[in-house]
């Protein structure tokens, strides 16, 4: 305590011997340290033999697109997937804070789930529908585990997901901006065209999205990530239409579902 003003007062300190007998982990806390890692421990399950291939082999893949939010979700399941033309061959089990992903193979859009198809005509082609949350630091696992099993030679990967209009950086205000709209980002290894202007800096992709289009770069694979930003983040019609360009686009096109001898563009 001082006792004048101004006198230089050395502040009491608990560093040193008792900071390390405060921060000195018990039995029980590694204990519960332990079983929370193993909790967030993610599995993917694939169905043996998926594409031809034997379990022990990569599954080969030419395209593989992997829709992310329950929007990109819904798209998927609205203009390209539907049970006669496309198999489940694999499920990723995962829980954090956040979600946990349902057992459940029959899933509803609102559901939390990841779930692999295969191209029945083509098995080369797989397609991710992942409507759970991948917390950051189960990220990486679900790279290593997913990308593991898929063959890299002569991959294209395409990927959509969702971003609320309001971290859209842009000298405009959002208030003015024809939401939702469509922004891309690839890597350097994608030569063909997109289907909507690039994503401007300085703005930036985040989660997992951002994650498979940093595998990508690294592992030298052509990708393309299709942003929606939007101002609804739950389930939206109007959100889900906006992805609509992309049918027309090489990845997907001939992937678009018949409605009555027309495809639905």
């Amino acid at each position: 305590m001082a006792t004048f003003f101004g006198e230089v007062v050395v502040a009491p300190s608990r560093a040193g011997v008792d900071d390390e007998e405060e921060t000195e982990e018990t039995a029980e806390d590694r204990e519960i340290r332990r079983e929370l890692q193993e909790k967030r421990e993610i599995t993917v399950l694939w169905t043996p033999g998926a594409a031809g291939s034997p379990a022990e082999e990569p599954l080969r893949c030419s395209r593989f697109i992997v829709a992310v939010g329950h929007n990109a979700v819904a798209f998927l399941s609205a203009f390209i997937l539907d049970s006669v033309c496309w198999n489940i061959v694999g499920a990723v089990k995962l829980w954090n804070e956040w979600c946990q992903t349902t057992n459940a193979t029959s899933v509803l859009p609102t559901d939390s789930f990841c779930l692999f198809y295969q191209l029945i005509s083509d098995p080369t082609v797989l397609l991710c529908q992942c409507s759970c949350y991948v917390a950051e630091d189960q990220q990486f696992q679900w790279l290593e585990k997913v990308f593991g099993h898929i063959g890299k030679k002569g991959l294209q990967v395409t990927i959509l997901s969702t971003c609320p209009v309001a971290e859209y950086k842009t000298q405009e205000s959002t208030l003015t901006l024809p939401s939702p709209f469509l922004k891309a980002l690839k890597t350097k290894e994608f030569k063909e065209e997109v289907c909507c202007p690039l994503l401007e800096q300085p703005n930036i992709v985040r989660d997992l999205p951002a994650a498979v289009l940093s595998y990508c770069q690294v592992w030298q694979i052509p990708a393309v990530l299709y942003q929606c930003y939007t101002d609804i983040i739950k389930l939206d019609a109007v959100t889900i239409e906006a992805f609509k360009p992309l049918l027309s686009s090489k990845p997907l096109k001939n992937l678009v579902k018949v409605f009555g001898g027309l495809r639905c563009l």
